[in-house]
């Protein structure tokens, strides 16, 4: 890695992925600007934070105007509701689109002139190997995740002559938050489920490829395939 002054922005960086990512990145020497809804004031988190809703478009984009240079944008924010597709409210639906495909669009779309100006800079999505799959009781988020892969491979060939990457993250099962609102979370068996900390690690090795290569995209999973079933009265909160 350059040992010149890197600028990263990481969306959903409170908790899960994002928050290991930051946190990677920090460890890099990057300087890093987190940003999600709500932050814990107890945490002492090792980079700046910005409280701001990716779906605010107004807001988060004067949030990243004041961040100034930036070399390196994470896209980790994300929302998910399982069910039956009929079951899915308009708003939830609308959640899922907007946190998982229209914020990385818009980002994506504000800060890559600016890459370009410099030659250089690395926008990278974490999608999911849902986006790949058939996809019954998740079909919304999968099918939003499927048009955040295929965004990722179409904006790599628009700007890779002008010095960009674009890098497609796709992590299975992965012991977040993002399933509180379904009927089974991860497996109690720690290789049926990855640590956040281990998708920052494939980032990681994403990015010290160095100039002149890009990994385009990367699937991390498990060493077992299994999850568990919520009882109907465990709490989802």
């Amino acid at each position: 890695m350059s040992c010149d002054r890197r600028t990263a922005i990481v969306t959903g960086a409170s908790s899960g992925i994002g928050l290991a990512v930051a946190d990677m990145l920090v460890s890099e020497g990057y300087d890093v600007y987190g940003i999600a809804r709500h932050f814990n004031e107890d945490a002492g988190y090792g980079f700046k934070t910005i409280v701001c809703d990716v779906n605010d478009t107004d807001r988060l984009l004067r949030s990243v105007d004041r961040i100034g240079e930036v070399t390196l944008l994470v896209n980790c924010a994300g929302a998910g509701f399982y069910g039956l597709h009929e079951n899915l409210t308009p708003d939830e639906i609308k959640q899922i689109v907007r946190t998982d495909l229209e914020a990385p669009m818009i980002l994506s779309g504000y800060l890559i002139p600016g890459f370009k100006r410099r030659g250089r800079g690395t926008v990278i999505n974490i999608s999911s190997v849902t986006a790949f799959k058939t996809n019954t009781h998740g079909a919304a988020y999968g099918a939003a995740k499927a048009g955040l892969s295929s965004f990722s491979q179409s904006l790599f060939e628009e700007g890779r002559k002008y010095g960009v990457k674009v890098i497609d993250i796709c992590p299975d099962m992965t012991d977040t938050n993002l399933y509180r609102n379904a009927d089974f979370t991860c497996d109690d068996d720690p290789e049926a489920r990855l640590d956040p900390s281990r998708v920052a690690q494939a980032v990681k090795a994403a990015l010290e490829l160095g100039e002149g290569a890009c990994v385009t995209r990367l699937t991390i999973t498990p060493q077992k395939n299994k999850i568990k079933r919520r009882s109907k009265d465990e709490d989802r909160s």
